[in-house]
């Protein structure tokens, strides 16, 4: 069965709009964990917009399943990575502008500089999982940066999904596939949903784990977080 990662930076975003402490990110991680979700996500930017450094701080001793660290590999969050020691960190080249993560690696032209970081987390013991588009001629040079994993970023794949599903997932299996060749775990999110998600599990092989926020906590509004988490989880468990 592919994991459910919730990714909480939402339920950050609400609180800041507000100031003070609730909605509480700690609290929606543990009851998430509770509810059936076999990670927490975040991803803290250097605008501390939804996620702060303290969260990071607050979080880390309450997450029991799987912690996942996402973000761009400047110093600093290297060094916070490299501090708090999560299961997994997830590199993603999105800019200080940027409002959502945009793009995936460009793995070729920046090879060296992602040796080096994943160098750093893998002598710390942190799983490294590179965020890529779909193309299948970008995995060898994911594989050759020694990640352990790529995340699909599956925006295309959502965008597209309404009007022809088949065509929309056709780069993610022939990526897939590709990354089956090097040995490289497979991981996808971003705008996967309710509607969408379970035709991508089905469809794509060794999936190992999706990150998903914004839909979610956005269907939690009408359905509740506990039955959302559940409904996630029915439609991941395909096998």
């Amino acid at each position: 069965m592919t994991k459910l990662s919730v990714n909480i930076n939402k339920i950050a975003t609400l609180r800041n709009a507000r100031g003070g402490s609730l909605p509480s990110v700690t609290d929606a991680a543990v009851k998430l964990e509770e509810f059936g979700a076999q990670g927490i996500t975040i991803h803290p930017r250097p605008d501390q917009r939804h996620i702060t450094r303290q969260d990071v701080y607050d979080l880390k001793p309450l997450v029991k399943t799987e912690f996942n660290i996402e973000g761009n590999p400047h110093r600093p969050f290297i060094d916070l990575v490299l501090e708090i020691k999560p299961e997994q960190v997830t590199l993603v080249p999105d800019g200080e502008d940027a409002i959502t993560s945009n793009a995936g690696w460009d793995c070729e032209k920046h090879q060296g500089f992602l040796k080096n970081v994943i160098a750093e987390f893998k002598n710390a013991g942190i799983r490294t999982s590179i965020f890529l588009d779909p193309n299948p001629q970008m995995v060898r040079y994911a594989a050759e940066t020694g990640a352990d994993r790529i995340e699909l970023y599956t925006e295309a794949y959502a965008d597209q999904y309404a009007s022809d599903r088949e065509k929309a997932l056709k780069p993610y299996l022939e990526t897939a596939l590709e990354a089956q060749k090097y040995g490289l775990g497979l991981n996808a999110g971003h705008d996967l949903s309710l509607e969408n998600i379970q035709y991508f599990a089905q469809n794509i092989p060794n999936l190992l784990e999706v990150s998903i926020g914004h839909a979610l906590i956005s269907e939690a509004l009408y359905m509740g977080l506990e039955n959302t988490v559940q409904a996630y989880l029915k439609r991941l468990a395909v096998w």
